[in-house]
């Protein structure tokens, strides 16, 4: 009797994932599969146009904003936006900034996370969600060749130049808000090298999901 218990399958103890990617590295590659495999929830860019749709603002202003710290945009965004709460109450008026897109999107992800059953892609939700025991945080990264390969072919055109500045954009926006290092081992279960392929990595996170 004790050994068919052993057995039995146990219920996973995580019920969302985090996942925090170089750029080009297949971060969102890996979400969708996951998500698709896992029959969760996605939010990836959906996650910008709701912060975007509860703010009243131009999807791609938010864009510009999300996972940078502030620019010269700062300053023009502070004379032209203000905002709602995501939950639909009214608030008081603020400013709409790269700040504010961050604590918009924090609480989006941590409504989320209440809801479980999700993959969360980039946006710090690694930090967002650090204290919770039910997240699994990955972190995928790849050589800059493999990278700039990929990002090419879901339509980036830049040069790896380029791509690195992406990456630290990433890096400054989570020190800036959250205080902690983009590549800090501490902050994820997982760092995975995407060139195993897509499917292994698909096949690791869900045998994690199972410890």
């Amino acid at each position: 009797m004790e050994s068919a218990r052993e057995s039995s399958p146990r219920p996973s103890p995580f019920r969302v994932i985090t996942i925090s990617r170089e750029f080009g590295a297949g971060g969102e590659s890996l979400g969708e599969r996951l998500a698709e495999r896992l029959e969760w929830q996605l939010l990836d860019r959906r996650l910008v146009e709701q912060v975007a749709a509860a703010a009243h603002v131009d999807p791609e202003l938010v864009t510009r904003f999300d996972e940078r710290c502030d620019s010269w945009l700062h300053s023009l965004a502070k004379h032209m936006f203000s905002y709602g709460a995501i939950e639909g109450v009214n608030e008081p008026p603020d400013v709409f900034d790269a700040e504010s897109l961050a604590s918009r999107s924090r609480r989006v992800i941590e409504q989320a996370a209440s809801l479980g059953d999700c993959v969360i892609v980039g946006r710090g939700a690694q930090c967002a969600l650090s204290g919770r025991a039910d997240v699994l945080h990955v972190f995928v990264f790849a050589p800059a060749e493999e990278r700039l390969r990929r990002a090419r072919e879901r339509g980036h055109h830049g040069d790896l130049p380029a791509l690195m500045a992406v990456d630290r954009d990433r890096s400054d926006f989570l020190r800036t808000v959250y205080g902690r290092d983009w590549r800090d081992p501490r902050l994820y279960h997982l760092m995975l090298n995407s060139t195993l392929g897509l499917d292994t990595l698909v096949d690791v996170v869900a045998q994690a999901l199972r410890r």
